[in-house]
């Protein structure tokens, strides 16, 4: 993230929401709304255009849904974040979102400085789902059978190959430290390896990561 304001773009189909969000971080000097659209297609082509560090992304809208919406501007050469938004908090869209690249899920019912905040917590690089649903989302991610056979984690050392399960398994940098009996400074680094090294934009592609290659796996 730059110096300066966090730039968002809002990407809901309700004016209302997005107009309510606007008014809310005109308050907040560190976050500058950029642009708004209506729909998936309006918000790829206003991330083309503006450039922002956030997009808080809502999942159903007209045309192209939040979800593919997220998958192209992901996929493509920005460093922009997707904030999911939205009030479906079924996994099935949970799902759908993290795979797409999402960097975080809140649902519209939270209050509006901690939608703030995820905002704040997303552009900052790290990932983040809603308070309640992390830990029941994250085991059943990881122990859902996996959509082709686990393929081999290559590149890392076993020590990272153990922060990566860890991270699978929903652990907090300072739960892994305790895990493994060594510093968080020093669980941070591993963390910011395994970013490096299997090029992944942030902690919940890890997450997936671990879920795909076998790490982590349903107990029992």
């Amino acid at each position: 993230m730059t110096a300066g304001p966090v730039r968002v773009v809002l990407a809901d189909d309700q004016p209302l929401v997005r107009s309510g969000l606007r008014l809310v971080m005109a308050d907040h000097p560190d976050l500058e709304v950029v642009g708004e659209a209506a729909t998936g297609a309006e918000a790829v082509q206003l991330v083309r255009d503006t450039g922002p560090d956030v997009v808080v992304m809502d999942i159903r809208m007209p045309g192209m849904d939040g979800i593919e919406a997220t998958r192209l501007i992901t996929a493509g050469p920005t460093s922009t974040r997707v904030l999911v938004l939205t009030t479906f908090d079924e996994d099935e869209y949970v799902y759908g979102a993290l795979r797409a690249g999402a960097s975080g899920f809140v649902v519209k019912d939270m209050a509006l400085n901690d939608i703030l905040a995820a905002i704040r917590v997303v552009a900052a690089g790290d990932a983040l789902i809603a308070p309640g649903i992390t830990r029941r989302l994250i085991a059943d991610f990881a122990g859902r059978p996996p959509q082709r056979s686990p393929r081999p984690v290559a590149g890392i050392t076993e020590r990272e190959r153990e922060v990566l399960t860890l991270i699978g398994r929903g652990l907090t940098n300072t739960e892994i430290a305790e895990d493994l009996f060594i510093t968080v400074a020093t669980a941070k680094s591993h963390v910011s390896r395994l970013l490096t090294k299997l090029g992944a934009r942030d902690r919940v592609q890890l997450v997936i990561t671990a879920y795909e290659t076998g790490l982590v796996t349903l107990p029992g």
